[in-house]
């Protein structure tokens, strides 16, 4: 099938639904915290403090932050309704909004950039809701290269905290450190098994914490300063600017663009968490993407209604959940729930932040090299011909060169400069540029509308018929193209179809000598993938009966793809001629 996976069935101990113990739930949940704890507090600390918007608003910021983060992640764990991914996704501050959210603060103070937040958190909104619609756009080649050029993004940050150390330190102090807790976090996890296994990136953390408190690299000072509970000055909140004068129109493009650059990052996240959290291959469950699309939209109105940083999922959870193989949805509310405490307890927060540079630096050098890996895996999964091979290839050295300005440095300056700096906003965008290119240049394609039932048979016959007739294939994948439309529309009926009238599109299009099917339906709780998958391995619960349209669709089609969405069902069949390279290579 075509939505090969990572196979986790050895390394995986706990799956989503899984419940670990309490002391493992709430240890792994510390460590999720403490990986993403310095980007939550770091980001409005850097805003606020560029745009001199004072201390008093910067404390309430860092309280809200924090308030928000814990209570997105627990939205996405949980999932309440059609909002949430039902998977560990943290969340927590972006830096994507530094460039727009500095200009808006100076522009017209934190009330007006709250106001600019909450308007174009609905653009996440229109986004989560027309996922089927926008299929194309958002496709796994994009969500997997951007999920590769998430290192290219993080590695200067990488740099500067693998040297962040004091000029009158020992010259060995930051490399020390660093080795120390690279060899507890890979080594550890390399070697060891069990329950060690899943405590090697905390043993990688406070080993390295204690070889840097052994240069003087800890903070303390900043552990003292800080008290055991505390609240912000309320008075501090921002509120909202409603009179929309003409610089929030001015500066409303520029956030609604950077809200759906990072809803790139939520989609990328959202499809890696699911690969990673389950022993056995699923299909992609585009549900749950647009669950942790609508999540994020709710995180982003939260945090201007609260005065503060936008948030958006954090990557390095997926990693975590690779290196400890516990994937179950509790953590992720624990993660949410430490959130909200620490905000009441900023000496607490002191003790994270305090971590030395280079141990933070190594740390995310593990995690970052785990998702290139990923996004590699999820690019490869999808399809890699020479098209997808030269699409992505370009955008991640685009996005290098953009990250690192190396081309046209004129473009960095200005408003867009932020935007263009990041190598995985360039990347991303232009993977979908050229993948519309492609998209749009392709021969153009059939279509017939009619109705989900046993009526329409004949009708689907006849099209693809003619159809085949039209792009002169042989008389064999006439055959095998006719004998596809019929049984996936067996599968894709059900009980309630003939009551409900549900309608159906049916797309053909020519690819070279190959054809692809798309037909798109009301919705379902029946996934073509999982069912063949199943099928292979001997069974899918079905009666004998309904299992023969699985096993000649699996005979007859080259590879199967079924995306789930609330209310539609999207089912792509490729046929390709007997005998092609990789001719049902996909569909066992």
């Amino acid at each position: 099938m075509s939505a090969t996976q990572p196979e986790n069935d050895k390394g995986l101990r706990f799956e989503a639904d899984d419940r670990p113990s309490l002391p493992l739930t709430i240890g792994l949940g510390l460590q999720n915290t403490a990986l993403t704890l310095a980007g939550v507090v770091l980001t409005p600390t850097i805003l606020i403090t560029t745009a001199g918007a004072g201390d008093a608003y910067l404390s309430w910021a860092l309280f809200a932050a924090l308030v928000v983060s814990g209570t997105a992640t627990f939205i996405q764990a949980v999932r309440f309704g059609r909002i949430g991914a039902g998977y560990i996704l943290v969340m927590g501050s972006t830096t994507a909004y530094l460039a727009v959210g500095i200009s808006a603060v100076r522009a017209g103070g934190p009330e007006l950039m709250a106001t600019l937040i909450v308007v174009a958190a609905f653009a996440q909104f229109i986004l989560g809701s027309r996922m089927a619609m926008l299929r194309r756009v958002f496709t796994p080649t994009v969500a997997g290269t951007v999920l590769m050029l998430i290192p290219v993004s993080i590695a200067p940050i990488i740099y500067g905290k693998l040297i962040n150390v004091p000029a009158s330190v020992a010259p060995a102090a930051a490399p020390v450190t660093a080795l120390v807790t690279l060899a507890a976090s890979v080594l550890l996890a390399l070697r060891l098994s069990g329950i060690w296994r899943l405590w090697a990136p905390a043993i990688g953390l406070v080993s390295g914490s204690l070889a840097g408190a052994w240069f003087g690299l800890y903070d303390t000072a900043r552990v003292a300063a800080a008290p055991w509970v505390g609240l912000p000055d309320f008075s501090a909140y921002p509120g909202l600017d409603l009179s929309f004068g003409p610089t929030f129109w001015a500066l409303l493009p520029g956030f609604v663009l950077v809200t759906l650059v990072g809803a790139l990052d939520t989609l990328g996240d959202a499809i890696a968490i699911q690969r990673v959290s389950w022993r056995k291959p699923r299909a992609t469950d585009f549900r749950s993407i647009q669950g942790a699309i609508y999540a994020d939209g709710v995180g982003n109105l939260l945090s201007g209604l609260g005065g503060t940083v936008p948030n958006t999922t954090y990557g390095n959870c997926i990693a975590v959940v690779e290196i400890t193989g516990v994937a179950a949805r509790r953590v992720g509310v624990c993660v949410g729930a430490v959130f909200v405490v620490l905000a009441l307890l900023p000496k607490i927060v002191a003790v994270v932040v305090a971590i030395p540079g280079p141990v933070v630096g190594a740390y995310l050098a593990v995690i970052m090299a785990l998702i290139f890996v990923l996004g590699l895996r999820i690019v490869i999964a999808d399809g890699f011909d020479y098209r997808k091979r030269l699409i992505v290839g370009f955008a991640v050295v685009v996005g290098i060169l953009f990250q690192f300005d190396l081309v046209y440095p004129a473009l960095r300056e200005g408003a867009w400069g932020e935007i263009l700096g990041q190598g995985m906003t360039v990347g991303g965008i232009t993977v979908i540029l050229l993948s519309g290119f492609v998209d749009l240049t392709r021969s153009r394609p059939r279509r017939l509308q009619t109705t989900l039932s046993i009526a329409a048979v004949p009708a689907i016959d006849t099209f693809l018929s003619d159809f085949a007739q039209r792009m002169r294939l042989d008389q064999r994948t006439t055959f095998r193209l006719r004998a596809v439309g019929e049984e996936v529309l067996h599968i894709l009926l059900d009980d309630r179809t003939e009551e409900d009238g549900r309608g159906l599109l049916l797309i053909a299009r020519a690819d070279g000598m190959a054809t692809d099917l798309e037909f798109i339906a009301g919705g379902s709780d029946i996934n073509l993938e999982d069912q063949l998958a199943m099928l292979s391995e001997g069974g899918t619960g079905l009666p004998n009966e309904s299992e023969v349209p699985l096993r000649l669709l699996r005979h007859y089609a080259t590879s199967v793809r079924h995306q789930q969405y609330h209310g539609t069902d999207i089912a792509t069949i490729r046929i390709e001629p007997e005998g092609a390279p990789g001719e049902h290579a996909n569909a066992e």
